[in-house]
């Protein structure tokens, strides 16, 4: 017997019969009854939703909660939203790794300790410079043979084989590492490199790079220039003392 056959049963049990009127009380409580089983119900049904709400697991499936099985919680409870962690960039995390060298790596006898000064190409990407792939590096060999890079310079415009003097480093002293002397490459038939600071001539050391003979690796003894001090000017002569 559903809800509304047990109304009309109650009404019927009460209806008028000639001998007495309907019995009001009666039906009354019957309808009470009914009201009261709605309330428990309709009750039930928001306890359940809020259980599943609260007892799903989060984040234990690699494709998040199946959302087939969302669930809505109940209106009088407080939904505690998580606070989204942020993600690491892992672009600024990531090391990179070092530069291979191209061809020798040339050793300067300038040393700091255990650790020797030395120079060698690199390769480099520069955007919109499809003709500069090769950088300068001002570093250290270690005692246990290990190359650690301190300074990188490399063309910004042009070619990197066009000849002449490119990009010259000139590094500042600072707290954590040596800096590094004043150095540089040409491209040419270039046996000697000098430089001038305040009127005085400075002849630089330098090296041909293995994998091209006009490509000279050139540097200033630091005792002679110190680091980070400007040159005036920089002439190179060929092996006739002719400037090139």
């Amino acid at each position: 017997m559903n809800e509304l056959e047990q109304l009309r049963e109650a009404m019927r049990a009460t209806e008028w019969t000639g001998r007495a009127s309907i019995d009001v009380a009666a039906v009354m409580r019957t309808g009470r009854r009914l009201r009261r089983r709605r309330r428990l119900a309709a009750t039930g049904v928001a306890a359940l939703a809020l259980a599943v709400a609260v007892g799903v697991p989060v984040g234990l499936r690699s494709g998040g909660p199946d959302p087939s099985r969302r669930a809505v919680p109940a209106a009088s409870a407080p939904v505690e939203r998580p606070t989204p962690t942020p993600t690491p960039d892992l672009a600024a995390t990531r090391a990179e790794p070092a530069p291979r060298p191209i061809g020798t790596v040339v050793r300067s006898g300038i040393r700091y300790g255990a650790d020797e000064r030395v120079f060698y190409l690199v390769p480099v990407d520069v955007p919109d410079l499809p003709q500069v792939t090769i950088g300068l590096v001002a570093g250290r060999r270690t005692a246990t043979g290990e190359l650690v890079s301190d300074y990188l310079v490399n063309d910004v415009s042009g070619r990197d084989r066009r000849p002449g003097f490119h990009e010259i480093g000139y590094d500042e002293p600072g707290p954590s590492r040596p800096a590094a002397p004043t150095f540089g490459y040409f491209v040419g038939p270039a046996e000697q490199i000098i430089g001038t600071v305040d009127g005085r001539e400075i002849v630089a050391r330098q090296a041909r790079w293995s994998e091209d003979a006009q490509v000279v690796i050139f540097w200033f003894d630091p005792k002679a220039l110190p680091p980070g001090v400007r040159l005036d000017g920089i002439i190179a002569r060929d092996a006739h003392g002719r400037r090139l």
